[in-house]
């Protein structure tokens, strides 16, 4: 099931609200990487990619891009007054250290105690785990943003994994086409809705129990 360019932009305008003033921001390649072109002007951050850059902008406009400045997944960014690179050991390093605030990753499975499984599916060709591993466990703050299904309609927000796990118990929000989940000791808590979507189909959607919050925020498409 193919998703639209408004949907992948409604779940980057969304996670792009749990980002503070101040804050130094790892972005995952996928919908993460839209995030930048949703952050309200007046918050000022920093974006960090493994890569070697802290400190991107949003997408460059078309004829603008620069052939030398990518983000970690090799598309066109911009640098933003103070920004800065430098090699990916040391960015690595910062991440490491704990220096990364919040990290937005894309997931191909998420169970109800907040286990991620993002790098591999057996017998397929990677070039790696990449920094996930080292986000997942380091980062103050861990945001998926995800497909609720997969291409075969299996959902990927599972009691248990059954992919290989990048970090267990690491993720503190999910984000989906569907809704939203706080990743709670106890389990999961829908806490938002996306339209046109109702409890209903996310529960039909949902691969393990959940918890309902008692005030649902819906979000207008």
């Amino acid at each position: 099931m193919g998703m639209g360019i408004d949907i992948r932009n409604q779940m980057a305008k969304r996670a792009a609200e749990e980002i503070q003033n101040g804050m130094v921001v790892n972005l995952g390649i996928g919908i993460p990487s839209l995030v930048p072109n949703h952050l309200p002007k007046e918050i000022n951050v920093m974006f960090h990619a493994e890569n070697g850059i802290t400190g991107m902008g949003p997408s460059p406009e078309k004829g603008k891009e620069d052939e030398n400045l990518c983000n970690a997944g090799g598309f066109p960014v911009t640098l933003l007054n103070g920004g800065s690179y430098c090699d990916s050991a040391v960015a690595f390093g910062m991440i490491r250290r704990g220096r990364v605030d919040l990290t937005i990753l894309g997931s191909l499975q998420v169970s109800q105690y907040g286990d991620l499984a993002n790098w591999i599916v057996p017998g397929k060709k990677v070039p790696g785990m990449g920094g996930a591993m080292e986000l997942a466990q380091k980062a103050k703050k861990v945001i998926v943003v995800m497909n609720h299904c997969d291409k075969y309609g299996n959902s990927k927000i599972v009691s248990t994994c059954t992919l290989p796990l990048t970090s267990s118990r690491c993720v503190d929000l999910i984000i989906t086409e569907l809704g939203v989940f706080k990743v709670k000791e106890e389990g999961l808590f829908l806490t938002e809705l996306f339209a046109p979507y109702n409890l209903e189909s996310v529960i039909n959607k949902t691969g393990c129990e959940f918890t309902i919050s008692e005030s649902i925020r819906n979000i207008p498409y």
